[in-house]
This record gives C-alpha cells, structure tokens and sequence, in this order.
C-alpha cells in the first residue's frame, strides 16, 4: 500500500495519537495536535449562467510543542498537509527545534486537567448530504435567481446567487491524555440582487445558514427577500444631521454582539485593549440585556463538543440582565487574569489557541421589529452598515450607514450616505427596546434592538 493510501485509510484519531507519540519521541516537554480534513464545495449562478463552481478537498496537521525553559514553557507551532509517517517526524523535531528557540512564557502550556469525557451529539452533520450532487445545489441558487428576478420589474441584474457546502473532521489530541474529534457541516444560500429605477441603482442580499441542507430557507424565499430589500433602498435620500433614536435590524444587531465579544475576551482585557477591561461584575447594559454563548447548543453553527484545548464548551452567560458576568477564556488569557478557561479556546491547524466564541446571542424581547418602529415617532433603522469606526479602547462608535427612515412609527423613505456615531458603552447602556425575532444567519444572532440616542450625521 503507498503512503498516500495509508493516510486516506487510517482514523484521523490514530494519525493524532501517531502525532503525539512522534512529538514527544522528537523531545517534547508537552504538546497537542490538530487535524483538520475537509471538503467544500461553492458555485454561484447569475441570472441562468453557472460562473464558477468550486470543489476542494484539504488535510491539516498542526503541531504545537511546549518545551519548559527558565519561568515559564517555550512555545512553537508548525502546519503540514503531508501526513506520512517521516513527515510528521520531521516537523515534530523542527518544531521542537523552533520552541527551544524562543523565550519562556509562564502563562503558557496545556490545561491541566478537566478534558471533555462525554462528546455529546450536537446534530452538526446530516450524513446523507453528503451525497448531495453539484447540480442540486446549482439548482438552489438559480432558483433563488428567478425568485428574485420575479419579485419586481425593478430587479434589472444581479451580483449572483451563491451556495456553499462544506464537510469537517475535527480531531484533537494532547499529552496530557485527551483525544477525541467530532465532524460538522455548513451549508449556505445567498442572493444579492441589483434593482433599478431610471439612473438608480441599489443593491441588497439575503441569506440562509444552517448545518443540514434541510433546515436552510427555501430558494424562493432567499430570492425574494432579497429583492425586497433592493427595492426598499430606490430613490433614497440624505437627512439633515440629528439626534435621534436608533434601531438595528437583527443582522447589523449582531454585529454589535460580536463588537461586546471581541472587548470581554480575555486577550483584549489582559493587554488592557478593551474600555470594558475593569467593568468585571459591573452593570454595562440595559437590564433588558441578556448575552449568552453555548457551544453545546444542537444544531448551531458554532457547536462544538469540545474547544481547542480539549475542554468541553459550555453555555456561559456573559452579560446578565446588564451586569457582566464573565471573561471569554482560553487557558492561557485565564492564567494571565487569573481565572480558568470558560471553554472558549479556538484553534486552527497552524496557529495557537486564542479565544473565540461558539453560538452567540442576544436574548429576544416581546416585541416584533414592526411594533419597536410603531412606536418610534422619528428615527432610522439601520439597513446596512459601512466602514470600521470603532475603537475599542475608548468605545468611540461611528460608521457609514444606510436604512430606512422612520417618521409618525411608520418607514417614510430609504437613506443613505449618512454616519452614525455615538460611544458604545453608552449605546449598551441605552438599548431601550429588543425584538422578539432572533435570526440565525450564522454562529452569532440578535432580534432587532433599537438604542435610545445617536447622532445621524447626513447633509
């Protein structure tokens, strides 16, 4: 049997343990492995005509070595996709080479104890759709393609249709006694239709996410959403700048979700790049505010059984009726503020661990989008969102944004060309409505939240 048939035989578990083995053999203090194998697969379709499809199959071996030095462990990493046997047993020795090469680290190192012992069925793959043919899922997205050229007249082009699919293995090992893997599957859907009105020209997108091709939203429905949101942006204006309330719709809500993430991870508060970096136990919301992260959650795009150290994921609520409960931890972002990890390590194949988040979501309200806007008597909903103004440091917020305009609790007309900006811990403190909606489009969701104040900055 050749060497390239032994690999595609064997258990991504025993070529982990084999890994592991060779490390320590090379002269490893400690160590842990990664394997990832996947296979993907995108095409995307504008109006009838397929303008590309792509399938690709990959294999990642990452080998991490601690070696102890003076005060602390000495940390490399390396990658290969070579998995044979004198492949890995030669970076595993260059790998030990390169930590003997740098400087000790006394937060570095595996976690200890504490390892996942039950990998529960999280419902991350549908095995049969794995037989799911090219075709089929070309047919999705010129379905969508359709739906959205039918919607209206004004749907004059499109940027395409776009569907995606992929497969994982996940295996993970470390010399302190765990191994284990899990497999998961994405599958996505997106249209982004073009509408025009004499020289007018808008553009808007819809999407459907979800681990098994059943659970994704129709074609149809994709499409259509789509071109409903195009069109609502023809003929937008500008507004003269103001003070006014402002809503989020679930998409861009989310977004502020994943901002309040990236500011209580640990690595961000450990080097003091974070304003909320003293607010541990501190009220930093509205008491409407509920944050949660589940990485066991079934059926979720960010479910694992286990993070990037072998630890098993939890539900963690990191900010509670306002009040912030928690860091987002790794081992190593836990030992530097004192803490354990909170199951949030994330790792790939040729990197180190940092701190990620799993399922991330805003708790909903009791009111639908359509009752918070009833009751605003002029604001924006904020349909889209452009630039990178936020610093974290300071919690300074302000964007290049684009939406609807509210008027008497009713949308009056589309904007565009305007800035929002206000400072996001305020923005936090003053999120006086949440929707009942949540929408999973992928691994972080909110409803829609509308926050009292911002300024509107337009002609």
């Amino acid at each position: 049997m050749s060497a390239s048939n032994e690999v595609a035989t064997r258990s991504s578990e025993s070529i982990v343990e084999q890994a592991l083995d060779t490390t320590l053999r090379a002269g490893a203090d400690s160590t842990d492995i990664v394997l990832v194998r996947g296979r993907s697969l995108e095409a995307r379709v504008r109006d009838e005509t397929v303008e590309f499809v792509k399938q690709a199959q990959e294999q990642v071996l990452g080998i991490r070595v601690l070696m102890q030095g003076e005060g602390g462990m000495k940390t490399a990493v390396t990658s290969t996709s070579d998995l044979a046997s004198s492949a890995i047993e030669q970076m595993a020795r260059e790998t030990v080479a390169l930590a003997r090469a740098t400087e000790a680290d006394p937060a570095a190192g595996l976690p200890e104890d504490g390892f996942a012992t039950h990998l529960p069925d999280l419902s991350l793959v549908e095995p049969s759709d794995r037989d799911t043919q090219v075709d089929v899922r070309i047919d999705d997205a010129r379905a969508a393609e359709r739906a959205a050229r039918a919607y209206d007249e004004r749907i004059t082009n499109s940027e395409g249709s776009q569907v995606g699919s992929d497969f994982s293995t996940i295996a993970y090992g470390n010399s302190n006694g765990f191994v284990g893997q899990y497999e998961s599957a994405s599958h996505s859907l997106f249209s982004e239709p073009i509408a025009g009105s004499g020289e007018n020209m808008q553009r808007d997108y819809w999407m459907t996410a979800a681990r098994k091709l059943a659970e994704l939203d129709s074609p149809e429905q994709v499409g259509s959403l789509a071109a409903e949101r195009a069109v609502r942006r023809l003929n937008a204006r500008q507004v003269s700048t103001t003070v006014v309330p402002v809503i989020f719709e679930s998409m861009l809500a989310a977004g502020l979700i994943r901002q309040l993430a990236a500011l209580v991870s640990g690595y961000s508060v450990y080097r003091e790049s974070s304003f909320l970096c003293d607010k541990l136990g501190k009220v930093i919301a509205a008491p409407s505010v509920t944050i949660i992260d589940d990485g066991r959650l079934p059926g979720g795009l960010g479910s694992k059984p286990f993070d990037g150290e072998g630890l098993p994921t939890r539900r963690n609520v990191l900010v509670e009726n306002g009040k912030l409960n928690t860091w987002l931890l790794d081992s190593y972002s836990g030992r530097k503020l004192g803490f354990p990890s909170t199951g949030n390590a994330s790792r790939g194949a040729g990197s180190p661990p940092g701190v990620g988040t799993t399922n991330l979501w805003l708790e909903p309200g009791n009111e639908s989008l359509d009752d918070i806007i009833a009751r605003t008597d002029r604001g924006l909903l904020v349909t889209e969102l452009l630039g990178m103004g936020f610093n974290p440091v300071t919690g300074d917020y302000s964007r290049g944004a684009a939406g609807l305009w509210i008027e008497g609790g009713e949308i009056a007309y589309p904007v565009e060309e305007i800035t929002i900006a206000g400072h996001f811990g305020k923005m936090l403190e003053e999120i006086d409505a949440i929707g009942s909606e949540l929408l999973w489009m992928g691994s972080v969701a909110a409803p829609a939240v509308r926050i009292a104040s911002m300024t509107v900055a337009g002609e």
